[in-house]
């Protein structure tokens, strides 16, 4: 990574969380990969890196039938002033992992802390995960979540015309798919998607894939091992729900906010998939981070990950996409001396 200008910030990051991984995945056997998703990590290394916001939210905990099984959805909502009424936007959040790896207390962090600073309720779906079960399975158990939660919206004061999808690599994609989904089986309404760095496309034939293969949060090898796992047979990965960037149509899908990293392997996949949705007048817009590289939406001390906060808060705010950028030196400051404003 010498040749990247990474933000100072990233890189001592980057060395703690080296203790936390797995390690070279395509190496782990599947008693590692069982041992990573149930691990309770380091306590203190864990706090360090994600920093889980617990002050004022409110955590639960549900059991979401699906097709052939059960999936865990987590819901973390912000306890509001009793004296402030109104519903709340939820965000749906699918975790990365390549389909494979779901560390459930990683992934619990992330969303309160996007709770935190978005104010919005966050429901993460624990959905079934490969090489056990192989595409479609994952994205319908995120579909059927989804159907869940848009049926059940009321009873957590959330407006129905606010449920956003949301998430990261390959929970990007899932997003991404759960939106097609919705579409074409004319699902309940999907306000916005929210797709951090998401897999576009399983080809992996774009230029950033090679000139970012060695990115230490997710390399081509990496990537490759994700989708033949998660993928029955070769074919699996030109569909359109595999891969959403190859759909022939893009029409009619929500308004979409596109956040990556500057030296990130899916930085191709996230601004062509802004571009072919443009182009086909569903609104998107792609923000790109300086000396960022891929999930570093995971870490909340890094300067990008308050703008990107601020970015989706601006967004499930109602302003249009169009409109919503990455904050500058200058914006942070201004936002400092109005502290009512600041995503926290």
């Amino acid at each position: 990574m010498d040749e990247y200008v990474l933000d100072p910030a990233l890189r001592h990051l980057l060395k703690k969380r080296a203790k936390l991984g797995i390690g070279d995945v395509t190496a782990a056997t599947a008693a590692d990969i069982d041992s990573y998703n149930r691990s309770e990590f380091k306590q203190s290394v864990f706090k360090s890196l994600y920093r889980p916001k617990t002050k004022n939210i409110i955590s639960r905990t549900f059991i979401i039938p699906v097709t052939d099984g059960a999936v865990t959805g987590y819901l973390f909502e912000k306890v509001k002033d009793k004296a402030i009424s109104g519903q709340n936007s939820l965000i749906i959040f699918f975790h990365d992992g390549g389909w494979m790896l779901g560390n459930m207390r990683k992934c619990n962090a992330v969303c309160s802390n996007i709770c935190y600073a978005t104010g919005a309720s966050v429901l993460a779906i624990d959905f079934r995960l490969a090489p056990q079960f192989k595409f479609p399975i994952p994205l319908e158990d995120c579909y059927e979540a989804f159907i869940w939660a848009a049926q059940g919206a009321r009873y957590w004061k959330v407006d129905p015309d606010k449920i956003y999808v949301m998430g990261n690599c390959a929970g990007g994609n899932l997003a991404a798919s759960v939106s097609r989904l919705a579409r074409d089986r004319k699902g309940p309404k999907i306000a916005g998607q929210i797709l951090f760095s998401p897999v576009a496309d399983g080809r992996m034939r774009t230029e950033s894939f090679e000139k970012y293969k060695d990115c230490p949060t997710l390399t081509q090898k990496a990537m490759t091992f994700y989708i033949q796992n998660y993928s029955r047979e070769p074919k699996d990965i030109l569909d359109p729900l595999f891969s959403p960037l190859l759909a022939k149509d893009h029409s009619r899908l929500p308004e979409t906010l596109i956040i990556c990293g500057e030296y990130d392997p899916l930085l191709d996949d996230s601004q062509l998939y802004a571009q072919a949705l443009s182009s086909a007048d569903s609104t998107a817009k792609c923000l790109v981070c300086k000396g960022m590289i891929h999930s570093f939406i995971d870490f909340p001390d890094l300067e990008a990950w308050k703008d990107s906060m601020y970015a989706v808060a601006t967004f499930i705010g109602g302003r249009a996409v169009s409109g919503i950028e990455l904050l500058s030196k200058s914006d942070r400051i201004k936002l400092e001396r109005r502290p009512h404003l600041i995503v926290q």
